[in-house]
């Protein structure tokens, strides 16, 4: 069955940041929908690239040698390995696309890993 999912209507349904929700799946990969506000955590994902599409608001990828700053309907994706902290100055929405077995904090040892993604 071919279900139609209104991205901004997800967003809705919660309030918190830096907790991925899936809302989608394609082949062996998730599209999450996640709140940024503040700073994440430096990290890295060492098998898995990782997609991030700008829905509303805008934010930036630090990265060790400089950093990307996106705004609605802009994405960039980070290689494998690719060390970097997501820091949003207001709410953002972003969209990522990441095989299911993406941690969101990658290897780094953090109080906002999500170890199980709420589907909404």
């Amino acid at each position: 069955m071919v279900e139609k999912v209104r991205v901004a209507d997800k967003f809705e349904l919660f309030d918190e940041y830096w907790k991925p929700k899936v809302i989608g799946e394609v082949n062996d990969f998730y599209i999450k929908a996640v709140k940024f506000k503040g700073e994440f955590v430096w990290h890295d994902h060492q098998t898995e690239d990782e997609l991030f599409y700008v829905v509303k608001g805008k934010f930036r990828i630090k990265l060790r040698d400089g950093e990307v700053e996106l705004g609605p309907g802009e994405f960039a994706v980070v290689p494998r390995g690719v060390e970097h902290m997501p820091v949003a100055d207001e709410e953002v929405h972003v969209l990522l696309l990441e095989p299911k077995t993406t941690v969101n904090t990658g290897s780094a040892d953090s109080e906002r890993r999500v170890d199980v993604l709420e589907a909404i």
